[in-house]
């Protein structure tokens, strides 16, 4: 059986509904946190004291929108994802980094202060060696050499309706895994048409079958590993998880799980099922087309994402996000922590 793939979903107007939280700065607030991040440091220089830092300018936030932040990451009847406008920018960018970052020659550090703040307001900031060499800030930018993965550096081709999963020995790749991402647009493509897409799992489920359902709830697939680890450890060869279930959990609060790299049905029943599940995925997501100043925050277990495909020129004037992955704890995960880093797995 091949691994299944997604079709690009017809162009539609960006919408928010019911799954989608909107929460948008007033200026002066903006101006103020923006003045506070400008002056501090590389956070990279000091992570646990930057992300206390952090702490302490978001307070400043007004509570409703603190509080609306915060119950982002912490209720289980929370929205999927979160579109936070209104952010505070760099007053000047260099050039978007070629091969895949990460940025250098940054005079100011605000957007890192964005995507770290928000961050911390779901979690603690955590990385994996086999993504982008364990850094905690991720620059996901379009690669020339990657231009047609199933990866960040891809741009040519739609990124299929995934979360992000991490590759584990022990068999499964959506344990591990980050439990929220934050992408942050530093700068959008150039003609402004890549789409960062979001299918609920409350919606999906909602669309489906009691037959296709009842598949997808059973053990019947296997996960490709992430193409980054497929690329640098396995020299392209296919490394597929145990047999799992794509859905799990109670019916008002279902996790999904789904490799951009490929999932592979074990039965022919279960590919149908795995195809009715893209479709739905097709007929329930919604599209934000992120500008600077702007972030999503994205529950990695409530919903699958995806991104629409845009012509990458490399000329330093590409589209350039940040990412985060952000655990609740890293309890669960203390048997990847490497020696070197607390933050760092494995």
């Amino acid at each position: 059986m091949t691994a299944t793939s997604v079709e690009t979903p017809a162009a539609a107007p960006t919408r928010t509904p019911q799954t989608l939280g909107v929460i948008e700065l007033p200026d002066t607030v903006r101006d103020s946190i923006g003045k506070a991040l400008a002056a501090e440091p590389d956070p990279l220089a000091g992570i646990d004291r930057a992300m206390a830092r952090y702490h302490q300018i978001f307070a400043g936030l007004p509570v409703d929108t603190l509080q609306r932040i915060l119950d982002f990451g912490r209720h289980n009847d929370a929205p999927g994802v979160g579109y936070v406008r209104n952010l505070p920018v760099d007053p000047e960018l260099p050039a978007t980094p070629s091969g895949g970052g990460p940025a250098g020659g940054k005079p100011t550090f605000v957007a890192e202060g964005v995507l770290l703040g928000l961050s911390g307001l779901l979690g603690e900031p955590v990385g994996f060696l086999t993504e982008k060499s364990g850094q905690l800030v991720h620059d996901v930018i379009p690669v020339e050499g990657g231009a047609m993965s199933q990866t960040n550096q891809g741009s040519t081709v739609f990124l299929n309706f995934h979360n992000d999963i991490v590759h584990d020995a022990i068999g499964r790749y959506d344990v591990s895994n980050p439990d929220f991402l934050v992408l942050s647009c530093l700068r959008a493509d150039h003609d402004g048409v890549a789409a960062t897409h979001y299918a609920d799992a409350r919606d999906i489920v909602r669309a489906l079958d009691s037959r296709t359902l009842e598949l997808l709830r059973s053990p019947l697939f296997r996960l490709n590993a992430p193409g980054s680890y497929v690329r640098d450890m396995a020299g392209g060869r296919e490394v597929l998880s145990d047999p799992v279930a794509m859905i799990s959990g109670p019916e008002e609060f279902p996790e999904i799980s789904s490799s951009a790299n490929g999932v592979r049905a074990m039965t022919t029943a279960a590919e149908a099922a795995l195809d009715r599940l893209q479709a739905a995925c097709r007929e329930t997501a919604h599209q934000v087309h992120l500008r600077p100043g702007e972030a999503l925050l994205i529950n990695n277990r409530k919903g699958l994402h995806a991104r629409t495909p845009f012509t990458a020129r490399y000329d330093g004037a590409d589209r350039w996000l940040q990412r985060t992955y952000v655990r609740r704890s890293q309890w669960t995960i203390r048997y990847r922590q490497t020696p070197e880093n607390r933050r760092v797995h494995y």
